[in-house]
């Protein structure tokens, strides 16, 4: 199943180029973005909600995804947990980024861990990403990194990696924007629309083993910038998924950036990127 938020904050169910509002089924929905409680029990509680979901998707009228507006699909997580050095060959292209931006290599920032991105950073797959003014004054460069992003359905604390596959809801494409320099990687990766994602959710029962998915991200239409399997992964999503729940609690509706496949680069105004995830679904992406 793939769901997706639209319009003002309506629940959908996607199938082909055609989205039904089931919104109507949720026990409570409130269109506030801020009051996300619906979404978190949504994430929790999906396992018992899905037949009525489906029932309502394939009763109800479909309207052309081009006449609805999607948000992003997810609302105020918890947390954004996002992962650093989890491609080897991303990891290998970072020596050179460091040495251009920095002037050396910080080698700690070679090693696979976690960070925070703040929630606030979240924009949608209609959303331009907005470079900040002083960042550009400044000569910073601004990369894309293109991401598989878990969504979080039930919570938990130090999870087992054998049990981690049914904490996850389904996943989604990200873009962990990130601006390079000497700064705390949080602060350099948390601005308004640092984060895009989208297009919507695919449960993991569709999805399947993540690690057969190819993420690619095209500069401009022809400029194809990553290309990678999901496989080249250092830490696999189970054990990412564990290796979180041991710090922190994971939360219905968080999410997890898994980290970025090689080919990140310099994004400008004017830019068009196009993230797309096999058997997930693709967004384009303006950049001002």
């Amino acid at each position: 199943m793939r769901l997706a938020l639209f319009d003002d904050y309506r629940l959908g169910v996607v199938a082909g180029e055609r989205i039904v509002d089931v919104t109507g089924i949720l026990p409570a929905h409130d269109a506030d973005p801020v009051s996300a409680g619906w979404w978190r029990a949504l994430c929790r509680d999906f396992a018992g909600l899905r037949p009525a979901l489906q029932a309502a998707a394939a009763a109800g009228p479909a309207v052309a995804l081009t006449g609805v507006r999607l948000r992003a699909p997810a609302l105020n997580p918890s947390k954004i947990i996002a992962c650093a050095s989890n491609y080897r060959a991303h990891v290998a292209e970072m020596h050179e980024v460091q040495h251009r931006t920095l002037g050396h290599v910080e080698d700690w920032m070679m090693n696979f861990d976690v960070f925070l991105k703040a929630p606030s950073a979240l924009s949608g797959p209609g959303d331009d990403i907005v470079l900040p003014r002083q960042v550009l004054d400044a000569g910073q460069e601004i990369h894309h990194e293109s991401e598989l992003v878990v969504v979080i359905g039930a919570g938990g604390k130090d999870i087992p990696p054998g049990e981690a596959a049914g904490h996850v809801l389904g996943y989604t494409a990200g873009l962990d924007v990130t601006v390079r320099g000497p700064a705390d990687r949080s602060r350099r990766k948390s601005y308004d629309t640092f984060a895009p994602l989208g297009p919507w959710i695919t449960t993991a029962d569709e999805t399947g083993d993540p690690e057969g998915l190819v993420i690619d991200l095209v500069r401009n239409g022809e400029d194809h910038r990553q290309h990678s399997s999901v496989r080249d992964m250092i830490t696999p999503v189970p054990a990412i998924v564990s290796y979180a729940s041991r710090m922190m609690t994971l939360v219905p509706g968080d999410l997890i950036f898994t980290g970025a496949p090689p080919g990140v680069g310099p994004i400008r105004p004017g830019d068009v990127l196009e993230t797309r995830i096999s058997r997930i679904g693709s967004m384009t992406i303006n950049v001002r």
